[in-house]
C-alpha cells in the first residue's frame, strides 16, 4: 500500500511524519514566492537592470550548476530572443582547474546559485571580475560568499529551502531573471502578474498528476523533450526525476532527439514532451509526429490540442501567457510528477541518497 503525503501538507504536522513532507510544503509555497518577488523584489531587480544596461555589455556569460544551470539556460533564451544579446554557458573548469584568464572586459557574467556557497562559483566569479567582467549573482542568500564577490546581486526571495530537490528556488530564479531581462529592455514585467494565481491553480491539480505517476512507477528509463523556451523545463524535469526517484531520465532538445537518440524510443519507452504554446511548440510538432509514428508512450505537458493527440497529458492554461513566461508554469506539474513517482516507488523525495543541499564543487 502506498502512503501519499497530503498536499498541501498540514503545516502543524511533524516534519518526519511522512516521506516527502518538506518537498510538498515547499512546492506549495511557490505561488506566495512569486507574489513576493513581484510585489517586493521587482523594484530592486529593475534598478540593477538599469545600472547594467547603462554599461552596454557586449556579451553575456552564464555560470551555474545543477538546477541553477537550467535556470541559466532559460536566461540564455530570454537574452538572445528578447534582446538579441549573444550568450554563452561558461565552463568553470577552464578557470578553476586550468587557470585560464580570458579577457572579459565589458562582458556581463551572470552567476545563478541557490545557496551562493559553492567554491568553484565563488572562485570563477572573482576571477571574472578581475578580468574586467560585470558580475551579477542571482541567489537565495544575499549574505552568501558569491553575493559578496559579485558587483551586483539579485535576491530571489524564496525563503529557506530545506528539501534537497530544489523547487521554489527554481521558479523564483526564473521569475527574477525574467524581470531582470525586462528591466534591461526597459519593460515593466507586468505580463508576469497573473503567474501566482495560475500557479496556485496548477498545484491544486495533484490528483491528475498522481494518475500520470502510475504510468511511471516501474519505468526503467524516461525521455523528456522540448524546444525553445521549453527546453530548460525538460532538463529540469529530468533532473528532478533522477534525483528523487532514481529513474534514468534523458532530456533532449527535440531537434537533437531526431539526430540519433530517437532510435532508442519504442512502444514501451515513456516520453514526456513539454510543448510550449508558441514558436517552440510549432518547432516541436515534427518531433511529436515522429514519436507517435514510433508508437511511443507519449505524455504531453502543454496546450489542450496537443494533449488530446497524445497517450496522456496535463493541460496547461497558456492561452493568455506569453511563451517566455510559460516555463515558470510548465515545471510545476513536473515537480509534482517527480514527487508522486518517488512516493509511489516507496522512496522519500526529501532525502535523495548521496546528495547534500550545498554541493561544494571546485
Amino acid at each position: 500500500m502506498t502512503t501519499t503525503t497530503p498536499y498541501p501538507p498540514d503545516p502543524q504536522a511533524p516534519h518526519n511524519e511522512l516521506p516527502g513532507r518538506i518537498m510538498a510544503r515547499e512546492m506549495a509555497e511557490q505561488p506566495a514566492v512569486l507574489r513576493r518577488i513581484l510585489s517586493q523584489g521587482a523594484p530592486a531587480i529593475h534598478q540593477v537592470a538599469r545600472e547594467i544596461a547603462a554599461r552596454s555589455p557586449r556579451f553575456v556569460l552564464l555560470t551555474a550548476r545543477g538546477t541553477s544551470d537550467n535556470a541559466a539556460l532559460y536566461a540564455k533564451y530570454l537574452l538572445e530572443i528578447r534582446l538579441g544579446l549573444p550568450c554563452g554557458l561558461a565552463s568553470m573548469s577552464t578557470i578553476t582547474a586550468y587557470g585560464a584568464r580570458p579577457d572579459l572586459t565589458d562582458v556581463l557574467v551572470i552567476i545563478v546559485s541557490q545557496s551562493g556557497g559553492s567554491p568553484d562559483l565563488v572562485a570563477s566569479t572573482q576571477a571574472a571580475r578581475e578580468a574586467g567582467a560585470i558580475t551579477l549573482a542571482v541567489t537565495n542568500n544575499p549574505d552568501s560568499p558569491l553575493a559578496g564577490v559579485s558587483e551586483y546581486h539579485l535576491d530571489i526571495m524564496a525563503g529557506p529551502e530545506r528539501a534537497l530537490p530544489a523547487t521554489k528556488t527554481y521558479t523564483a530564479s526564473l521569475l527574477a531573471l525574467y524581470l531582470f531581462v525586462e528591466g534591461l529592455r526597459d519593460g515593466d514585467g507586468s505580463a508576469a502578474e497573473a503567474l501566482p494565481d495560475i500557479a496556485e491553480q496548477l498545484l491544486a491539480r495533484q490528483d491528475e498528476v498522481r494518475t500520470l505517476a502510475a504510468r511511471y512507477r516501474f519505468a526503467e528509463r524516461m525521455v523528456i523533450t522540448s524546444r525553445g523556451y521549453g527546453y530548460p523545463t525538460a532538463k529540469e524535469a529530468a533532473l528532478k526525476l533522477m534525483e528523487t526517484s532514481y529513474i534514468p531520465a534523458l532530456s533532449y532538445s527535440g531537434a537533437d532527439l531526431l539526430h540519433g537518440p530517437l532510435a532508442m524510443v519504442d512502444n514501451v519507452s515513456p516520453v514526456i514532451a513539454v510543448v510550449p504554446d508558441g514558436k517552440g511548440g510549432e518547432a516541436l510538432r515534427p518531433v511529436l509526429d515522429r514519436l507517435r509514428g514510433r508508437g511511443a508512450d507519449l505524455v504531453v505537458i502543454g496546450p489542450r490540442q496537443q494533449v488530446e493527440q497524445a497517450s496522456a497529458g496535463f493541460v496547461l492554461p497558456t492561452e493568455d501567457v506569453a511563451e517566455e513566461l510559460q516555463p515558470i508554469l510548465e515545471i510545476l506539474p513536473l515537480q509534482l510528477l517527480a514527487y508522486e513517482v518517488t512516493i509511489a516507488r516507496g522512496q522519500d523525495p526529501d532525502a535523495p541518497r548521496a546528495l547534500a543541499k550545498v554541493t561544494e564543487t571546485r
